[in-house]
């Protein structure tokens, strides 16, 4: 079996696959201060908690966004589970033509969402991340990873609602009731969820006609089945995008990995 691991910067998913299908999933939230010795528990307690037995895992995957954190993960997943990861970085086969004028600019869970989405979906395609960033990425009918927008993600605008306007509440993010709000806090929920659903919108509209194409859009992210009911241009919900990227980037790289 594989172990996947999608370290982003506010939460870190994790998937165990056998074969193609995924049979575990979790997602922790990323701790930047914690050891390794701290995630490896973390680790195996999600493991044993599902009844897995670690000698059934015999690859491991990792991306990480956080790269401070990278070879801390590593390390992690080395000494408890018991087998040496593949980074996925500059020089790991993806199969994927990078159009970025720096492609190593571009984070290795953007290209696992192009590699899932042309996989799973076709090409062209448009993938829209909804983590701690809002993230829209263009795959060209060729496959190519073209570039893409980065926008302020739901969470990150509400907690800086809160910082900056010093009447405002914090509050829990939640689907909005009505446009118009009769709180603060309904206000904010309208304001955080429709606004970022116009933007996606928006974008996927300007996207699509510079690309002039009519590409499948993906959604994906830990808040994507908050904003998909109310982006017209979404098209599908796919939350383990990413895990499914670096599945087949595993399965690419893997004579390379296994001779390692």
């Amino acid at each position: 079996m594989l172990l996947a691991i999608d370290a982003g910067n506010t939460q870190i998913a994790v998937g165990v696959y056998s074969g193609d299908a995924m049979v575990r999933d979790w997602r922790v939230s990323t701790g930047r201060n914690r050891t390794g010795d701290e995630y490896g528990m973390v680790l195996l307690s999600l493991l044993h908690g599902s009844g897995m037995n670690l000698k059934e895992i015999d690859g491991a995957v990792l991306a990480s966004v956080v790269p401070p954190l990278t070879p801390v993960l590593e390390k992690t997943v080395s000494k408890y589970v018991g087998v040496g990861p593949l980074v996925v970085g500059p020089g790991t086969k993806t199969g994927i033509n990078i159009k970025y004028e720096n492609p190593k600019e571009v984070g290795p869970d953007r290209i696992a969402h192009a590699v899932a989405a042309v996989k799973k979906y076709g090409a062209p395609a448009i993938v829209i991340d909804f983590g701690t960033a809002t993230i829209l990425d263009a795959i060209s009918p060729q496959g190519e990873y073209l570039g893409g927008i980065i926008a302020p993600g739901l969470l990150t605008s509400l907690e800086a609602l809160f910082e900056k306007a010093a009447k405002l509440p914090r509050i829990e993010l939640s689907r909005p009731r009505r446009a118009i709000g009769k709180t603060s806090a309904e206000s904010m929920q309208s304001g955080m969820v429709y606004g970022i659903a116009g933007m996606v919108d928006s974008l996927v509209r300007r996207v699509s006609k510079e690309m002039r194409a009519e590409p499948h859009v993906v959604a994906t992210g830990e808040l994507a089945e908050m904003v998909a009911g109310e982006a017209g241009s979404i098209q599908v919900v796919d939350p383990f995008l990413a895990l499914d990227g670096l599945r087949l980037i595993y399965q690419m790289n893997m004579p390379a990995v296994r001779a390692q």
